[in-house]
């Protein structure tokens, strides 16, 4: 699936450095995984009040399709003429849009050991950010996250907005904006390739692996065969735990796992699709024109073929670019 020669050349040299930079930091990681409850744990975070808890799980339980957002107020604004006071005007001010993504999703954002730059399709994700709202690629500045530190660092402000395979939910809309889906992806397994193993069935009382903060890791958690979760900081880890021998599967977005099995020709993706997974650009809950303005510059890369060349140049190796996932609005 992976034939293409840039992704050929990357990837023994990327197993080796990502594996090398584990290694040198698995107290903190990769040599301490969290083997969790199969049942919900109680969250490390604060309590919300009462009412806080109600109005959020109510509005949680009427949730039935997460992907709608919201709608743009109108075509897309030319670069650096916004109304006073807009996020994307204060984001001009600062000089900079500060985009939290991973450095550790080959294809999508990774960390290129040829070049020390990050690339991949989320990061072209917030070039397009930074050309709708400076009139260039440049403005933009990458912060690198872990899965767990998105909604954390939005809520303080810390970042402007997530590109980083950021799954759209409906207990995440509580807590933070989505723009409208730009990537499609679904939950699979990666296992060993003398592994039998097909799906979470086959996966009772055996450990698999996620990263901290993913849906993927809540799904293990729920599993009906009652696999053993084991939390991590970041995807790569799940990979070096695996290579180890110290997880039986790691669980997450296909997209993910196909780039892991790039990098390491010892493991296989297998199993259908247990979940969907719409990725969107996170977003404070306090900038819903940010949102707005988001899905006009979305509405516009479809249109003018941009969302089509990024696909092709960053997974054309998944097969030919499908069309763009079609927004949906809520309002």
């Amino acid at each position: 699936m992976f034939s293409s020669t840039r992704v050929r050349r990357l990837c023994p040299v990327l197993a080796l450095a990502l594996s090398a930079a584990l290694a040198a930091c698995a107290p903190i990681s990769a040599g301490q995984p969290t083997l969790l409850s199969a049942s919900p744990s109680p969250s490390a975070s604060p309590a919300p009040s009462p009412s806080a808890t109600s109005s959020s799980a109510s509005a949680t339980q009427s949730c039935t399709d997460p992907t709608p957002s919201l709608r743009p107020s109108g075509p897309l604004p030319a670069p650096g003429s916004f109304s006073d006071g807009s996020f994307m005007q204060v984001i001009h001010d600062h000089g900079k849009l500060i985009a939290g993504v991973s450095q550790d999703t080959l294809l999508f954002s990774y960390l290129n050991p040829f070049s020390n730059q990050l690339e991949g399709f989320d990061i072209e994700m917030a070039r397009q950010v930074s050309y709708a709202i400076f009139g260039d690629e440049t403005h933009v500045q990458f912060r690198v996250i872990t899965p767990a530190q998105r909604i954390p660092l939005l809520g303080s402000g810390a970042i402007d907005m997530v590109a980083s395979t950021f799954t759209i939910t409906c207990a995440r809309w509580q807590q933070v904006d989505f723009s409208a889906v730009y990537y499609d992806s679904a939950d699979r397994l990666l296992v060993p390739k003398t592994s039998h193993v097909e799906s979470l069935q086959d996966l009772g009382r055996k450990r698999v692996c996620s990263p901290t903060g993913s849906t993927a890791l809540d799904r293990v958690k729920h599993a009906s065969s009652h696999p053993i979760p084991v939390a991590v900081a970041d995807r790569t880890d799940c990979l070096v735990l695996l290579q180890r021998g110290e997880v039986d599967a790691v669980a997450n977005d296909e997209s993910i796992l196909l780039g892991l099995a790039a990098q390491d020709q010892s493991v296989k993706v297998v199993g259908p699709r247990f979940s969907d997974e719409p990725y969107g650009l996170g977003v404070s809950k306090a900038h819903p024109e940010f949102v707005r303005f988001l899905n006009a510059m979305l509405q516009n890369m479809e249109s003018n073929g941009t969302w089509q060349s990024t696909y092709g140049r960053w997974l054309g190796s998944f097969g030919p670019a499908p069309s763009p996932p079609t927004p949906k609005y809520q309002s």
